[in-house]
């Protein structure tokens, strides 16, 4: 019998749970409007915002670095607001007897919400307190004229200096109090010196008047000597609902009080206010904001008897006796045993019970389906992850690093689950490009590093090893310049390598995608300019195996938050052997940047990548695209050229370039472009050569060298191209073979 009690109690439990979620989930504000000021919870009618409260006279403001709220109306900093009542930052009245003048009386109206009838002062919440020596203080109603209240404060010579007790406001030692009248909206306070015997009141010239929370007893707040209190005092004023009673508002509009609720009259017989009905609670100035109370929540709500179950209903309960059972004859809470066991529903329910346990049967059986379905799946999905492994150079790259002496490779072989969590499943959303060998997505592993994960399309079987190799020689590349691979991963159908993320995007981007790109400075460019060639000179003649990158372009050169440039995308690049000097490989590259030597030939050495910088270099200068959009356009590289032999070079610069740059820099990062760019491969310089004119060009800008140390020839600041003696157009000028002094900090 207890089981089947048991069983019943829990699915109420579940009722009830579901009910206990509803209610928590109903807010105290308007939908769409912040229920919260710091601490202070602002249920409506008060409101944070247009369209969050009921009239101006509810409208708050919120500080929200002070996070303290302020009732809009009439500036008053709010402490706390409840169903009727709200405590407020009140006025501290301070009143000091001027000798001179002889002054002995002073009157104030006291009402911080000047008359605003939707509030008025507690009678049960506040006091009224005077503190001073030999004074009488009065509360005086101002339509009536009359005292309605009022106390005497008296001190002897030897505590004028002392504050009162916080327990004691009795009249004597400097502090009186007494009740406040019954809901005033405005007040007279009034202050008068007493001529007593002992005359405290002439040395202690300082009196203040308050109306109180009545639990307030915080006296050291106030400074007798100047006479001025450090803030307000706390007060509760009783608030409601327009100024008609209830009967004259369920008739209009303008009714406020929600479902599930009932009007109040004010007890001033001026406004309403809105209660929620017996057995529901929450805010009755909303809609819907009286919810039911599940009193079956907890057996101290409700008077069920034992072995009874407790069903909650909107607003109340019952009590019933679960199935199989049948009420006894004295059913109530002091019954031991109110349910007695029914011989024909406890059949019933046992047959209810065969069915439930059937079918809990099924689901297993359903389940254990499932599972090892799941589990065969990952099988399948490990063996896959194995063949991919294998097929992707896996095992060669083990054996690659295995047997790396003297060289520590940095790259790490990834699993599956890093780099799916790290991309999300390489959801789309993820994705920061797509390129002709891949698509590169962000992620952040699970150390908190953000990362750049390249996808390839497709792998050709044949190049495997020369994958692996790429792989093994990249992980041990370290320069400041060259984006660092972290390592790769092998599990998939193709395979997939993880890159630093460089956050500010790509070169390209800034000069011709993003229009606020295009104001980036004279000294960043040549900054820029300076890293990559430092980079390709470190691949070209530092590394432990020479390196051709094959596709240098704005768009492969990434720039971080402070402007440095990482040069990446080594899909296409290729290492050569110490004893060789080119490799014949089919063309690759992009149009626009390709060596047009190694387009014929198909001989690719250091020098193809010196052209593509060429490129770039006039990029940085000009702002244009290598390659225009428009047809009839002819391009950057002839049109550079062009306009260095017809002395107009000046013409094609870009705006931030002729603005700021020198003329002599400007004309030597142009001259050094050119030379990148020569058709004769041997006659272009070396990337070393590149990177350390452009280093010491950037270092003479910087102030860290003096000009005369630069190549002599350039146009002073005050030329310009047309008028420049230096012959930019000739093709086997002496400069050529003139010594560097190469000073390229790598």
């Amino acid at each position: 019998m207890h089981r089947k009690i048991s069983s019943a109690v829990q699915f109420i439990s579940i009722v009830s749970a579901f009910s206990l979620l509803r209610e928590a989930a109903a807010s105290v504000a308007k939908p769409n409007c912040p229920d919260k000021c710091g601490n202070l919870t602002v249920p409506y009618p008060f409101g944070i915002g247009e369209g969050c409260y009921l009239s101006q006279s509810f409208e708050l403001t919120c500080n929200t670095s002070s996070y303290s709220a302020t009732l809009t109306s009439f500036e008053s900093k709010v402490y706390e607001i409840e169903q009727d009542h709200v405590v407020i930052e009140g006025q501290l009245v301070p009143f000091r007897y001027n000798k001179s003048s002889g002054q002995s009386r002073h009157t104030v109206i006291y009402s911080p919400f000047r008359g605003d009838y939707q509030f008025s002062f507690s009678h049960t919440g506040n006091k009224f307190v005077a503190i001073g020596c030999d004074i009488y203080s009065y509360i005086i109603d101002p339509i009536t004229a009359h005292i309605v209240g009022g106390c005497p404060s008296f001190c002897r010579n030897s505590s004028i200096s002392l504050l009162p007790p916080p327990s004691s406001c009795s009249g004597f030692n400097r502090c009186c109090q007494t009740t406040v009248p019954m809901e005033l909206r405005m007040m007279l306070l009034s202050v008068h010196t007493m001529n007593t015997f002992q005359k405290s009141w002439e040395s202690d010239l300082c009196s203040f008047l308050m109306i109180a929370h009545k639990d307030f007893s915080d006296f050291n707040k106030f400074n007798f000597s100047s006479c001025k209190g450090s803030d307000g005092v706390p007060t509760v004023l009783n608030w409601g609902i327009g100024n008609i009673s209830c009967h004259e508002a369920v008739e209009k509009s303008s009714y406020v009080c929600g479902e599930n609720s009932q009007c109040i009259n004010s007890s001033t017989g001026v406004g309403y206010s809105c209660r929620c009905l017996q057995g529901f609670r929450g805010n009755p100035y909303l809609h819907d904001g009286c919810q039911d109370i599940n009193e079956c929540e907890s057996p101290e709500k409700n008077k069920c008897p034992k072995d009874a179950i407790c069903v909650n209903s909107p607003g109340s309960y019952y009590c019933t006796c679960p199935p199989g059972y049948r009420r006894g004859k004295y059913f109530g809470p002091s019954s031991p045993h109110a349910c007695l066991p029914d011989g024909v529903k406890r059949k019933l329910v046992a047959f209810i019970a065969l069915g439930i346990g059937l079918a809990i049967g099924f689901l297993i059986v359903a389940l254990g389906c499932i599972w090892t379905h799941r589990h065969l799946k990952k099988v399948e999905d490990d063996r896959a992850k194995k063949r991919f492994f294998k097929r992707n150079g896996g095992l060669l790259l083990q054996q690659k690093v295995s047997s790396s002496q003297g060289n520590v490779l940095e790259a790490r072989l990834f699993i599956t689950q890093e780099l799916e969590k790290a991309t999300d499943n390489f959801n789309e959303s993820r994705i920061l490009g797509k390129g002709g060998l891949g698509t590169v997505y962000k992620g952040m592993l699970s150390d908190g590093t953000i990362v750049a994960v390249k996808k390839s399309n497709n792998i050709d079987q044949e190049v495997v090893s020369q994958f692996v190799n790429e792989v093994v020689i990249l992980s041990q590349i370290s320069h400041r310049h060259i984006v660092k691979l972290l390592g790769c991963f092998l599990e998939t159908e193709v395979p997939l390598l993880v890159y630093e993320y460089v956050s500010n995007g790509s070169l390209w981007h800034h000069l011709h995608d993003d229009p606020s790109g295009r104001m980036i400075t004279w000294d960043n460019r040549l900054c820029i300019a300076t890293g990559v060639a430092g980079a390709l000179a470190y691949l070209h003649s530092y590394a432990s195996t020479a390196i051709f990158h094959r596709d240098i372009k704005s768009s492969n050169i990434l720039l971080d938050e402070n402007y440095r440039a990482v040069v990446t995308d080594f899909g296409i690049s290729r290492s050569v052997p110490i004893d060789k000097t080119h490799l014949t490989t089919l063309v690759g590259g992009t149009f626009g940047y390709l060596d047009p030597e190694y387009f014929q030939s198909g001989q690719l050495n250091d020098k193809s990548d010196v052209y593509a910088f060429g490129v770039v270099l006039a990029e940085l200068v000009t702002g244009q695209k290598a390659v225009s959009s428009d047809k009839s356009d002819e391009g950057l590289v002839i049109k550079f050229r062009s306009a260095i032999e017809e002395n107009r070079l000046f013409e094609i610069l870009d705006r931030i370039v002729a603005d700021e740059g020198l003329d002599e820099e400007i004309l030597a990062v142009a001259k050094l472009a050119k030379r990148c760019l020569k058709l004769n491969a041997r006659k272009r310089p070396s990337m070393k050569e590149t990177a350390a004119e452009l280093d010491q060009l950037r270092r003479i800008r910087e102030g860290s060298i003096g000009k005369e140390s630069f190549q002599s020839g350039y146009c002073s600041v005050s030329e310009r191209a047309h008028s420049c003696n230096v012959d930019l157009t000739t093709e086997d000028g002496p400069e050529e073979d003139a010594p560097l002094d190469v000073c390229c900090r790598i």
